[in-house]
């Protein structure tokens, strides 16, 4: 298989439809950061089955759908489709009868992926097993991803096996072998609950069985349980007629008085009429009167509210003019204040000039004098700084060369120590390979079994091409036996469903309709034609019917109107209605309705209708009857299909069980050749693990040997070298001398300068000292003078604040003698007003008695109704209570006549019959009749929770246990051929790993040494001596290096070694296309050069397709064609193709 084309829509970047062509040789994809290159290789891996987002640098599914961009909105759904060229016919067998192989997957948002191959819709399963069948798939490594180099040699040894069951071509084999394990451990659970099933069934039918005894005591009691009822409730039935009859009798007395009482209710209620109608002119005289007194009121209270705000305003007045005074005094004492500060800011001032005279003087001497010392400890200081710096100089060089000293001898003695340790490694290395066995004579023995196996190794894979193609003849012959059978079943299952809807009615008198048959299509006209009378019966018993009357000459029927009777074969009793309906088309009922005669009519095979007196109606639904003789005719119809799709089945059956037959033959040679083959190749198994242990050890031996003579060479250098340097430091210290007399000058010095340091401390601080209080004099003048500008702003406005008070005292005087004359003509306007308020006090109380009479008189009215209401109140509420006892009485017969229809579904007539009571036997009391019922009851609550379906559960349950079993041994059989196919699984897997390994291993050595020009490398099993259980492990020694751990080597050196296996593998088995994701970017330009070289001999010694993701411009150059990804559109990706090789060939003709 080729891969020819990739197409993208919708997916992350390449929102518009692109295309990829994948063509042979070498095709590179360049492109600036961040533009999607890589999303082509998500792409490739996303559609051959990917499953982990985080495979595809996503975070769900849904990321690899266009999420939108500035300009463009996000999308639903991503497809991409790869075509696959099969022209060799090397597709699994399902599709290699196809030249061209699409396979698509479509994601829609939320919905999840659909995949198709040759728009056929698959499991994700069916994919990854086709592309590992061809050696490819989303896990494979031929696609290598950025970083996959450092994870490929990084990784577990078991993990690496992957490349080589690539080799080996078994990546479909392991996808199968999973597959059958968990079938095989589902058959497993499965046999263990059917287990659990049996035995619960078994326990389950033991049980049935003594529950049927326990049903027929059941039945027992509950016959005389219906009879205690009976009799029970026929006494409660008796009683309940009883009170019945006294209620009415009580209801019809209490009625009586209801009227009565209600009579003189009336004659009370007119009574208080009257005497409420007297009450309103008498109570609005009496609030007229008393609104004349309340104004008087509220005047008289205005003046006393007038008479104390006066009074309040003089007091107030006082008030101020005592604050007044008040005021007065504080100014006054502010002035004095003011004149005793001033006369003491002008004695300090006087004060402070007379210290400022001779202070400058003194300050300016001392500040020369700090100088003067300043500048001597400064020249101090630079000589200790000297001496001090000479001292740590020679401290340090004495320092080193003792470090270096204790350095070398130590080194000297432990390398002396591992030279004496490799030297004794070296000698029993030495007498080991003297003793060791001779891995030629154990190769030569293994490669004669493999001879051997590889004869058997042939017979077995033409016997299992004949078995692939009986199984695959078997399949083919298998789907259309399903097909047949599924036909087969879906026509029964439609023919049953019409036959049970079809069935005939169980009525006494069936409907005409089910004696008629219509031709199809002619349904819906004949149950227009007939309307609701469709239903009625032949049988002249019935109700209403159809009566057989014979043949009538009608009228004809409008010209070119065919009668419905042609198309319908119906009874007699039918002729006259179907002789004189017509049928037509819908477009021509309208048109030939006036030609109709008395009792004609018109219909359409749709179903509209046309009668002779004017009516017509439109085909809305088909009829009840429409449908039933539709469902009537598609099971004559299907039942004709029946026969011939069993025969169908019949055939295909038969071609079925021959290919079956040769099946079992073609399965039965194959398994007689593994079993032979099995055992030579345990035989080859274990000759090649001896003989690759002896060869392993061998090389072992030999890579030990150098290791050893290369480690006591190297430490034999650096044991003398480390002595000379030893040595070195001794000179170097004894050169150095003792430095007493440096010490001492530092000492001196150091003494010096802190002298100096005190004696510049002191003259610093006297003269800071005395700078201060000349600052301090200072800034207290200016703070002085302020201040006295202060006072004397406060004594002026103290001096005005003074006379504004006299002012405002004045005022205030004149003011109380107004407030003080008030309230004397407020109290002579009160002396009248007081006259006023007596006479209309009078009045008042005159118009209150007369209401006061008038509501007396009401209060005893009613206090005449509210006795006569009371009074009928309790004859209704005896009525009431007599009704209600009327209707529980009633309501007990009700419920008892429903109790009896439901717990005996008799009526209550009936209960003495049921009973078996007679009329010579006296009827026990009502508590005996409950008392035996309970006591029944209790004797059949006692036999607890009884199966009356016991008898028909326990045949169920033998008919299930025998069903039970027959599966049981089905599941057995399944097993037993699962594990048969996994053994098959696992030989062929091994056999084939083990063929591949030798090739892998001979290839990479091969392109390991052509790569580095020189050293050597080699793969090796571990952890198992099964191959498919061990690790592959990789042994790398560059040219002018020992043999190291991979992880040792530089980031080139990894990537080279990585190349090497990678295309080992392709040599083996090659995958259709290799996808590179910038393997060049840790390689310097010679590597990249020899990374080049080794890519164009893979185009020619494989078939494989490479895309190389590429920055690198020389990788660039050595290309076949280039794909350039662009982002013009922010977000959007665009892919554009050169091919380099038609360039060149341009170029050349052009020059």
């Amino acid at each position: 298989m080729r891969f020819t084309r990739l197409r993208l829509s919708g997916f992350k970047s390449f929102v518009e439809p692109t295309e990829l062509f994948i063509e042979p040789g070498l095709t590179s994809i360049v492109g600036p950061n961040g533009c999607g290159k890589s999303n082509l290789f998500d792409a490739l891996r996303w559609v051959m089955g990917e499953t982990r987002p985080t495979s595809i640098r996503g975070g769900e599914m849904d990321d690899v759908i266009f999420g939108g961009s500035a300009g463009r909105p996000a999308r639903n759904t991503a497809e991409v489709i790869l075509f696959i060229d099969n022209t060799d016919r090397t597709a699994p067998a399902p599709y290699n009868a196809y030249d061209t192989i699409e396979v698509s997957r479509r994601i829609e948002r939320e919905a999840g992926s659909v995949y198709r191959i040759n728009g056929r819709d698959v499991r994700q399963r069916d994919v990854q097993v086709f592309f590992a069948d061809a050696s490819s798939g989303a896990g494979s490594t031929a696609f290598v991803r950025q970083g996959q180099i450092g994870l490929l040699i990084s990784q577990k040894p078991l993990a690496r096996r992957a490349i080589l069951e690539e080799a080996a071509g078994i990546g479909g084999l392991h996808q199968r072998r999973h597959e059958a394990e968990l079938r095989l451990k589902a058959a497993a659970a499965n046999m263990e609950r059917l287990d659990d099933i049996i035995r619960e069934v078994e326990g389950g039918l033991q049980s049935l069985r003594k529950q049927a005894r326990q049903a027929a005591r059941y039945r027992n009691l509950s016959g005389l349980i219906r009879k205690a009822e009976a009799l029970a409730l026929h006494l409660r039935w008796q009683a309940a007629q009883a009170q019945l009859e006294h209620a009415q009798t009580a209801l019809s007395l209490a009625s009586s008085d209801v009227a009565e009482r209600t009579d003189h209710a009336a004659l009370a209620s007119t009574r208080q009429a009257e005497a409420a109608a007297k009450l309103p002119p008498l109570r609005r005289t009496e609030a007229e009167c008393g609104a004349a007194l309340h104004r008087l009121i509220v005047q008289r209270d205005a003046l006393d509210a007038e008479e104390l705000r006066a009074r309040e305003e003089a007091q107030r007045v006082r008030q101020r003019i005592m604050h007044t005074e008040q005021d007065l005094a504080r100014e006054r004492a502010l002035d004095a204040d003011a004149q005793a500060a001033i006369e003491a800011l002008e004695s300090e001032t006087a004060e402070l000039a007379t210290r400022s005279r001779g202070a400058e003087t003194q300050l300016a001497d001392t500040q020369a004098l700090a100088v003067a010392l300043a500048d001597a400890l400064a020249e101090r200081e630079r000589t200790l700084e000297r001496l001090t710096s000479e001292l740590a100089e020679w401290n340090a060089q004495k320092s080193g060369h003792e470090r270096t000293r204790e350095i070398a001898a130590a080194l000297a003695r432990s390398t002396a120590q591992q030279l004496s340790q490799a030297q004794g490694r070296l000698d029993v290395a030495l007498s080991q390979a003297a003793s060791a066995p001779d891995a030629k004579a154990l190769e030569t023995a293994a490669t004669k079994i493999a001879e051997e196996a590889e004869a058997l190794r042939a017979k077995l894979a033409e016997a299992r091409t004949l078995f692939e193609r009986a199984e695959c003849h078997e399949a083919q012959a298998r789907e259309p036996l399903e097909q047949a059978e599924h036909e087969v079943r879906r026509i029964s299952a439609e023919a049953a469903a019409l036959t049970q809807m079809l069935r005939p009615s169980q009525d006494l008198w069936p409907p005409i309709v089910d004696a008629v048959t219509v031709q199809p299509g002619y349904e819906a006209a004949f149950a227009s034609a007939l309307g609701d009378d469709i239903d009625a019966p032949t049988d002249e018993a019935a109700p209403h019917h159809w009566r057989n009357l014979g043949e009538l000459e009608a009228p004809a029927l409008p010209d070119g109107v065919q009668p419905l009777s042609l198309f319908v074969h119906a009874p007699p009793a039918l002729a006259r209605r179907l002789a004189m309906t017509g049928v037509v088309f819908p477009d021509q009922g309208k048109a030939l309705q006036p030609e109709l005669k008395p009792g004609q009519r018109l219909v359409s095979a749709t179903g509209d209708l046309w009668r002779w007196d004017g009516f017509a109606a439109s085909s809305e639904a088909p009829s009840t009857a429409a449908v039933r003789l539709a469902q009537r005719n598609r099971l004559t119809a299907l039942e004709a299909e029946l026969a011939q799709a069993k025969a169908n089945r019949t055939t295909h059956f038969e071609a079925y069980a021959r290919a079956k037959a040769l099946l079992a033959e073609a399965r039965e040679s194959a398994r007689t050749i593994e079993v032979e083959h099995e055992r030579t190749g345990a035989a080859l198994l274990a000759a090649q693990t001896e003989a690759s242990k002896a060869v392993r050890a061998a090389a072992d031996r030999v890579s030990e040997l150098a290791s050893l003579e290369a480690e006591i060479r190297r430490l034999t250098q650096t044991r003398d070298a480390a002595l000379e340097s030893e040595q070195h430091a001794e000179d170097a210290l004894a050169a150095l001398g003792d430095g007493a007399a440096l010490q001492d000058s530092v000492s001196v010095a150091r003494s010096e300068t802190a002298n100096a340091r005190v004696a510049d401390g002191k003259a610093r601080a006297e003269a800071e000292s005395m700078a201060r209080e000349a600052a301090t004099r200072t800034e207290r003048l200016a703070s002085i003078a302020s201040e006295r500008e202060r006072w004397e702003a406060r004594r002026q406005s103290a001096a005005a604040q003074i006379a504004e008070h006299l002012h405002r005292q004045e005022c205030l005087r004149e003011e109380l003698a107004v407030a003080e004359a008030k309230p004397g003509e407020v109290a002579g306007k009160r002396n009248a007003l007081l006259d006023q308020i007596a006479a209309a006090e009078a009045a008042r109380n005159q118009a209150a008695d007369a209401r006061a009479s008038a509501e007396a008189e009401l209060a005893n009215a009613d206090k005449a109704v509210k006795a006569a209401d009371a009074a009928l109140s309790e004859a209704r509420e005896a009525r009431a209570r007599a009704q209600a006892l009327d209707e529980a009485a009633a309501a007990r017969i009700d419920e008892l006549r429903i109790r009896v229809r439901e717990e005996l579904d008799a009526a209550p007539e009936q209960l003495g019959e049921l009973a078996d009571i007679r009329d010579s036997h006296e009827l026990p009391t009502l508590e005996y009749a409950d008392n035996r019922t309970e006591k029944l009851k209790r004797e059949r609550e006692q036999l607890g929770g009884v199966n009356l379906r016991a008898e028909e559960e326990a045949q169920e349950q033998e008919q299930r246990l025998n069903t039970l079993m027959a599966d049981r041994a089905d599941l057995e059989g399944a097993i037993e051929r699962l594990r048969r196919g996994i053994q098959s699984l696992n030989r062929e897997g091994r056999e084939r790993l083990l063929a591949s390994f030798e090739k892998v291993n001979e290839n990479f050595q091969m392109l390991f040494t052509k790569l580095f020009e020189g050293g050597e490398a080699k793969l090796t099993f571990t952890e198992s001596e099964d191959p498919l259980e061990a690790g592959l492990e990789i042994y790398a020694r560059p040219p002018g290096k020992r043999l190291q751990n991979l992880t040792l080597l530089s980031g080139g050196e990894q990537a080279l070694t990585a190349l090497s296996l990678i295309f080992a593998v392709f040599m083996v088995n090659p995958a259709p296309v290799c996808v590179l994701d910038e393997v060049d970017a840790p390689l310097d330009d010679a590597n990249v050069e020899r990374f080049c070289n080794l890519l164009d001999e893979m185009t020619r010694l494989t078939d494989t397709r490479f895309l190389v993701i590429t920055h690198h411009a020389l990788t660039m150059s050595r290309m076949h064609r280039l794909f350039g990804v662009t982002m013009a559109e922010r977000g959007v990706s665009q892919l554009v193709s050169v091919d380099l090789a038609q360039a060149q060939q341009v170029v050349a003709a052009a020059e």
